[in-house]
């Protein structure tokens, strides 16, 4: 069985009086997820969750330490994933998709993000982020 490791963010804003989650859509699969991305060598959770949300969407981020679920699953045969992702308050908001890995971005209101996502258990990190997105910012 091969491991692998990555971390990553649900990255929110509030605009306008609500609140927004920043989704991308992966250029290999065309799936709907939040940034992620492995971790490199002597990098910690988080600076791996604020490099690769400032590489695949050009945002810097601020990460809420009180929040760090892990979602595990199985990418291919005889393999498990660690995916490892932090709560993260977006500095700026304007957005530049990495080519190579991102084909589009959007800021998708917090109550319709569930009908664009496309696995259930990123479902379930948006019903677990919600009410501390609402208590405390």
């Amino acid at each position: 069985m091969q491991y692998e490791k990555s971390c990553g963010a649900i990255v929110f804003r509030k605009y306008h009086g609500n609140t927004e989650l920043l989704l991308i859509k992966h250029a290999n699969g065309g799936h709907w997820s939040f940034p992620k991305g492995h971790v490199e060598n002597g990098e910690t959770e988080i600076q791996t969750a604020m490099r690769e949300v400032k590489e695949e969407t050009g945002i810097d981020i601020i990460v809420d330490f009180s929040f760090r679920e892990i979602v595990t699953y199985s990418p291919k045969k005889d393999t498990q994933k660690d995916v490892v992702y932090f709560l993260a308050m977006a500095k700026n908001y304007n957005y530049t998709p990495q080519p190579e890995e991102i084909s589009q971005i959007k800021w998708v209101e917090i109550s319709r993000v569930h009908s664009i996502l496309s696995y259930d258990n990123d479902r379930q990190l948006v019903n677990h982020v919600k009410p501390i997105i609402k208590d405390s910012y």
